[in-house]
């Protein structure tokens, strides 16, 4: 389980089930293009030596985040058109300004970045998820960073960019022993920082929060009972025509995936 999926049965359960199940293929948003672009360019920054992470040389990183993305993914060239190329790395560059006005890279080097992180919770639950940054102190203390490309969020989008957080700090305590001192959201739209500090107990209340999500989800998908969950969320979504809280009619169930032994990877990786 990600946080990206567990926050998509909270938000809502058929969401989960368009994306976890059945793999239906979403069209990113100009605006989510951007963020991987983005997240691109300030993990190559870190690849350079601290002296050499200069503002110009990380706007410089841009274009060069935008090929390799269009390498990996060439039809996203569709959805930037040749004449808004130039705007779209313009606004990509104005984002990685505005990290400059959240921290010096210069003066610091990070422990990792884009870190591939796995544990499994004592009930048999695996998590696993990409962490943006770890930097851990000259005193052992350690921090999660994560970059958000668009502006500090009212309540409930806070919540839900925290909920994401813990989950990277409980893989933190579970497999390294230690409570990350600072979470920390950096949104690069209008340069504020969100700062969290963590507990123990808290992220034992949390581990056994994920446990009751992932029990929930097991359950809908023994059952096929993956219900629709309409909010104000539910206008910016790709499955929109086919919810039945709007009037369409779901694909047929594909069923919960096989979990034998010799399907566990290719299970692991459809459920996350």
């Amino acid at each position: 389980m990600s946080p990206s999926r567990a926050s998509d049965f909270k938000q809502c359960p058929l969401l989960y089930r368009f994306r976890a199940l059945d793999r239906i293929p979403e069209t990113p948003s100009k605006a989510q293009v951007k963020g991987s672009v983005v997240h691109a360019a300030l993990e190559a920054l870190f690849v350079l030596p601290a002296a050499e992470r200069v503002p110009d040389r990380a706007r410089a990183l841009v274009e060069s985040a935008w090929d390799r993305l269009l390498t990996e993914s060439p039809e996203l060239a569709d959805l930037i058109a040749p004449d808004e190329r130039g705007r779209f790395l313009t606004e990509a560059r104005r984002l990685v300004a505005g990290y400059y006005k959240l921290e010096d890279p210069t003066r610091f080097e990070p422990e990792a970045c884009e870190l591939r992180v796995e544990t499994e919770l004592d009930d048999g639950v695996l998590l696993r998820g990409f962490v943006d940054r770890i930097d851990v102190s000259p005193t052992g203390l350690v921090r999660v960073v994560d970059y958000k490309t668009g502006r500090a969020p009212w309540e409930m989008g806070e919540t839900k960019a925290l909920f994401q957080m813990k989950f990277y700090a409980l893989v933190i305590l579970r497999t390294r022993g230690v409570v990350p001192a600072q979470l920390q959201l950096l949104y690069l739209a209008d340069a504020q920082a969100l700062t969290y500090h963590p507990d123990e107990y808290e992220l034992r209340r949390f581990e056994r929060t994920l446990s009751a999500i992932w029990k929930a989800i097991v359950a809908s998908g023994d059952s096929g009972d993956f219900r629709p969950n309409p909010s104000r969320l539910c206008d910016w979504c790709d499955h929109k025509t086919r919810c039945p809280a709007f009037g369409g009619t779901p694909p047929p169930y594909p069923g919960w995936p096989d979990v034998s032994p010799g399907a566990s990877s290719d299970f692991e990786e459809t459920v996350e």
